[in-house]
């Protein structure tokens, strides 16, 4: 039973240890970065645990968790209506409409039976995965601004001015600036990614068709 738990859940454990030792190796870099910035300022170097609590942190690890989530989000709401032919990534959009709208009925007709609280219910739930990401998005975004805006009042401190308020912040081109470098980024990886799919395999990947499929075919069914 150990060793099929293990086996069942190997790809999200592998993913969980490459983020903890990452998310470590971003704090441990990122302090000693920090109190080097400090000394160059003739300012106090300060501890890792306080490190962890300052906007320097707080933002750089929520700037970059904010595009992730963005980028899944909307990766997921548009592949729900839109096609990219020959892609794996892509639903294929010469089945019929109305068969497709056909399907998708069948398919929340068995989730009003299984799924009690009415079709609200049914409603939150077909599009839950959307939603939490969004909502991940949303958080992220705020613990961004939170922590960026941190960082703008230190530095706004260090040269005799005023801290900027978290309002005052978000209409700064700096915050935008470190949003846009990776919102950017992420979407051409994305698109990138479903591109190259249609020319490239890799196998046994369910990001991948098969080998031997045609570049012409859509989706991996």
């Amino acid at each position: 039973m150990h060793r099929n738990w293990l086996r069942d859940n190997g790809l999200t454990l592998a993913l969980m240890a490459l983020f903890l030792i990452s998310i470590i190796g971003h704090a441990l870099t990122g302090w000693h970065a920090y109190n080097g910035d400090q000394r160059a300022h003739a300012s106090e170097a300060i501890g890792l645990i306080p490190y962890l609590g300052s906007g320097h942190f707080i933002g750089t690890v929520f700037e970059n968790w904010e595009s992730e989530f963005l980028q899944m989000a909307v990766f997921v709401v548009l592949t729900a209506y839109l096609f990219q032919r020959g892609s794996p990534e892509s639903d294929d959009p010469d089945v019929d409409p109305a068969a497709r709208k056909a399907a998708t009925e069948r398919d929340l007709k068995a989730a009003r039976r299984k799924i009690h609280g009415g079709d609200l219910a049914v409603w939150l739930y077909s599009k839950s995965l959307g939603l939490v990401l969004a909502l991940l998005f949303a958080i992220s975004f705020v613990l961004h601004l939170i922590g960026s805006t941190r960082e703008a009042a230190q530095v706004a401190a260090e040269h005799g001015q005023t801290a900027p308020t978290v309002m005052q912040h978000l209409g700064e081109a700096q915050f935008w600036f470190e949003s846009f470098q990776n919102w950017q980024s992420e979407f051409l990886s994305t698109a990138v990614l479903i591109v190259l799919a249609i020319f490239l395999r890799q196998e046994n990947s369910p990001e991948s068709k098969q080998v031997s499929d045609p570049n012409s075919k859509t989706g991996t069914d």
